[in-house]
């Protein structure tokens, strides 16, 4: 007889929609991955790599070549200066990185304060550690943090705060305001913070990324996680990195080197080289995105959905309520898959306890011009 762990843990649902979008034939915008392939000289990268004999290990803390390309581009993207060696991981994706660094400080029966709709990953690895996930819901309309709720949640036990920004699944952003706030309201107590910013680049309407990494006072107690597969369009590489002080970067490399070791090396060699040959890849990011964004939004605007243009991410959620208000949005999310041919996420899974009436599904618009048209044609008719 098996005890689990994780009780109330399945199929995620992003498996199991991409799995409805193929049994289906549907177009998969469900989970979040483009349907078009990095930049054609990093996946060349790769294979000179792989011919050159670039396959063995890799340093447990990443590729040094690596690591410095990481923090020369947070020295232009955010002004500030990290030490490669003592502050920067390399990791086999982010979500192994927000595993290793809650497993690192979270102990039993610690608290660690999630904000819904919060990406599912979080409480298993909490649970996994021992801790309890305490959930503050995000405002309704805009999915910015109540301070009041989350003053009110606050313990002796609180260990950990995630943050999440720009937000999955919402596109909402932190800014640099609620950042000195969070930084009031935690100053006088033992609080880490995991600040899960793999979508950083993807921020639109001329706005800057307000990341942690640029918040002097909260990095001291934080680990930063990003993500290559985001960035460079690469999601399959599963390929990321956490930034941390150094005394808190070592007790994430303790867990670290016994949960993987290391990433993979001919991906992180091909990485540091086209990070070094074309640093201006982040910076135009933005506009392809928002290129994306904006196309899609405008094809859906003859549809019967409502919405407000994300400010970040490359999801895009709309409401469902004046086309099928008799349906959950999980039931909502099968129906638009089985009966249009398009596959989405509802957002309830995200919560701990999801609001009464909330008729949101998410869009991912990572997808090529011909996949967002088709599938706004698709989506007008319903």
């Amino acid at each position: 007889m098996i005890t689990s762990k994780l009780p109330n843990v399945g199929i995620t649902i992003f498996t199991q929609m991409s799995q409805l979008a193929a049994q289906t034939g549907a177009l998969n915008l469900s989970q979040g991955f483009p349907d078009f392939d990095g930049p054609q000289a990093l996946r060349d990268a790769v294979g000179r790599h792989i011919a050159q004999g670039h396959n063995q290990y890799s340093p447990m803390t990443g590729l040094p070549a690596l690591r410095e390309q990481i923090a020369a581009k947070i020295a232009r993207s955010y002004g500030v200066s990290v030490d490669a060696d003592q502050e920067v991981t390399v990791t086999p994706g982010a979500t192994q990185a927000i595993f290793c660094a809650i497993a690192a400080v979270v102990h039993s029966g610690d608290e660690v304060i999630v904000f819904d709709p919060s990406y599912d990953s979080y409480e298993p690895a909490v649970q996994l550690a021992g801790g309890r996930c305490v959930h503050v819901p995000l405002g309704l309309d805009d999915f910015a943090i109540d301070f009041e709720k989350l003053g009110q949640a606050l313990s002796p036990r609180t260990r950990m705060i995630i943050l999440n920004s720009p937000h999955n699944p919402s596109g909402a952003l932190i800014s640099h305001t609620e950042l000195d706030q969070l930084a009031a309201l935690i100053r006088d107590r033992d609080i880490y913070l995991v600040s899960d910013e793999v979508y950083e680049h993807l921020v639109f309407d001329g706005v800057a990324h307000a990341s942690v990494l640029a918040h002097e006072e909260l990095y001291r107690r934080a680990f930063v996680v990003s993500s290559f597969g985001k960035t460079y369009h690469v999601t399959g590489w599963k390929t990321g990195y956490v930034v941390a002080p150094a005394a808190l970067t070592a007790e994430l490399r303790k867990v670290h080197q016994y949960v993987s070791f290391c990433g993979v090396t001919p991906l992180q060699y091909a990485l540091a080289d086209y990070m070094a040959e074309h640093p201006e890849h982040v910076d135009e990011l933005p506009d392809f995105y928002q290129a994306k964004r904006d196309l899609f939004c405008d094809l859906l605007a003859p549809s019967r959905f409502s919405f407000k243009r994300v400010a970040g991410t490359y999801f895009q959620l709309v409401d469902y309520s004046q086309i099928r208000p008799d349906l959950n949005d999980v039931d909502m999310a099968v129906w638009m898959t089985r009966e249009h041919g398009v596959a989405t996420i509802p957002i309830s899974v995200f919560y701990q306890n999801p609001p009464q009436g909330q008729r949101l599904v998410r869009l991912c618009f990572a997808k090529r011009e011909e996949t967002l048209r088709e599938a706004a044609e698709k989506l007008c008719v319903i």
